[in-house]
């Protein structure tokens, strides 16, 4: 977007008013879907033709959450349709694997829950929740001693929980996903990874530390200009003229992020030993370069959460609580970097000089801590009771953190007597190792017969989005792929001029203006009053449609 907004002046100003007026218009747009005809999230002839059948409303429901696969349902609210991912901006390669996937989730699904494997008809039909045998929410805190440790004598008398067969699925695809990344950029983009590494070879780290200087405060930034190298990208090289910020800043606030987590995790009495957090953050280290490649060329993001709590869980067996640190200090490390990582690159081609841009960050991401902390704990006491629902509603959902923390049940109390060999999900950790073997058969396929474009399929897409429709409100699936389909086949095979000039102006409108229009409509409103001759701040949240 900014290439097309900033590239051509002359033009300049008719694709920002093309912006605005997308912008305005999905503004006023969003108040339907949101508040005055909410019908609009999803809306499916198949489940108004019979709305008492729970079958229909299991394969094509899913205005709510928790409620159907969306099959064939249309959905006309911009927030749900481009929730996870833009249409308009996703390439069509990566969006065929994630058609696939879908098309698989949704026969895989209705297979396990109709032939009831894994008990799948004792419990709902989508849900994060742990469950007793005869179908009731499993109660956590009855198999834990008062060190949040699982007592062995407890749990043999509550018996181990079970999940939704559907949910069984997402983890089992989930790792099925994870390990496929591994195998399939190694044998596709092995000389990109190569590079990536670069900086570990023994040269480049002798050059590293002769240029160390610890007075880091001292670096001037300056690098050596490209030159008329044509590899250099262009945006790259304009960046050269400003200070760089030096990978001692980066070192600086790395040492001072590990001493703040050793004290917390032991203050606390996480669980956690010191070794385990060193665990998770070179685990966060190794996925960075994996799953963000896949980022960077995709454009589709792997919730790497599963994976984590996994290892986590055989390391530290019958510490749910450790289970979730390891989880906060490598996937949520993970995720952070690639959201920082994101923003620098939006800072290169908006010239933005590095060392502001790095100050800019530190300031977000200090402001947003408490910021979010404060919204969530008011969130949490506004709506607690939905929040700890099965469904929830098409505004309010408790489904992120409730599958947080019945995987940290699972596999950091129960590892061993759920996932190992011989247990019941014992195919959930198999199908880690049976993921690295994905892709081979594609890559031998398209090496001996190119003519088959084997090399079109993202085998990791494939095998992740297997399992993605078992949370949340899926009744945009069928026109977020419509859209898809107009976007980037029909707009950019028959107007490939007005493609490029608008189609990612169109998506960044798209984006903003659903986003402005709820901030307006679900903004907080902080009052501060005086209490006992101190302050008091209330956060409360208001949202219309409620």
């Amino acid at each position: 977007m900014f290439d097309m907004l900033f590239k051509d002046a002359a033009s300049a100003k008719k694709k920002i008013r093309v912006f605005w007026i997308v912008f305005i218009v999905i503004f006023i747009w969003e108040m339907f879907p949101e508040w005055i005809f909410p019908l609009l999230t999803g809306f499916s002839i198949f489940c108004l033709a019979d709305q008492r059948s729970q079958h229909f409303t299991r394969i094509f429901g899913g205005s709510n959450g928790n409620e159907g696969l969306g099959l064939l349902s249309f959905c006309f609210d911009w927030q749900y349709i481009a929730g996870s991912y833009n249409p308009m901006a996703i390439p069509l390669k990566a969006q065929f694997s994630n058609l696939i996937g879908y098309i698989l989730c949704m026969v895989v699904f209705v297979a396990v829950y109709y032939k009831n494997i894994w008990d799948s008809k004792s419990f709902p039909f989508l849900s994060q929740e742990l469950f007793y045998a005869n179908g009731t929410v499993y109660d956590q805190l009855r198999i834990l001693n008062d060190q949040l440790e699982v007592d062995k004598e407890l749990l043999e008398k509550e018996g181990l929980p079970f999940y939704a067969g559907t949910w069984v699925v997402q983890l089992l695809t989930t790792n099925l996903g994870m390990a496929a990344t591994f195998t399939h950029l190694l044998l596709w983009n092995r000389h990109d990874l190569r590079n990536a590494w670069a900086w570990l070879r023994p040269s480049e780290l002798k050059r590293m530390w002769s240029n160390f200087d610890t007075r880091f405060w001292r670096d001037d930034g300056m690098r050596e200009q490209a030159g008329s190298d044509e590899d250099i990208d262009p945006h790259y090289r304009e960046m050269l003229k400003y200070p760089d910020s030096p990978n001692s800043w980066y070192l600086a606030c790395l040492a001072g992020s590990i001493i703040m987590a050793l004290v917390i995790i032991y203050k606390t009495d996480s669980t956690l030993p010191w070794w385990g957090f060193l665990v998770a953050v070179l685990l966060a280290t190794v996925s960075i370069v994996f799953f963000g490649s896949l980022y960077a060329i995709t454009g589709l993001q792997f919730i790497i959460q599963p994976f984590v709590q996994m290892i986590g869980g055989f390391i530290h067996p019958g510490k749910p609580m450790a289970n979730m640190y390891f989880v906060l200090f490598s996937y949520n490390s993970v995720n952070q970097a690639l959201l920082l990582l994101r923003d620098l690159k939006i800072a290169q081609y908006t010239k933005l000089p590095p060392r502001a841009a790095f100050t800019a960050q530190i300031i977000g991401t200090f402001f947003g801590a408490v910021l979010n902390f404060v919204l969530m704990n008011s969130i949490i006491d506004n709506q607690r009771d939905i929040l700890l629902s099965v469904e929830g509603t098409n505004i309010w959902s408790g489904q992120q953190p409730q599958q947080y923390n019945s995987q940290a049940i699972a596999w950091g109390g129960l590892s061993h007597e759920l996932f190992s060999d011989g247990q019941r999900y014992q195919f959930v950790a198999w199908a880690y190792v049976i993921g690295l073997f994905v892709p081979l058969p594609f890559w031998i396929v398209h090496r001996y017969f190119p003519k088959l474009r084997a090399d079109y399929l993202y085998t990791p897409v494939i095998c992740y989005y297997i399992g993605w429709l078992c949370v949340g409100i899926n009744s945009s699936v069928t026109t977020y792929f419509l859209i898809a389909w107009f976007s980037q086949w029909w707009l950019r095979t028959r107007y490939p001029r007005w493609f490029a000039k608008y189609n990612y102006i169109v998506a960044a409108a798209l984006d903003g203006g659903t986003q402005a229009s709820l901030a307006c409509r679900e903004h907080p409103v902080i009052r501060i009053s005086s209490l006992n001759g101190g302050v008091r701040i209330r956060t409360e949240i208001t949202t219309d449609a409620l």
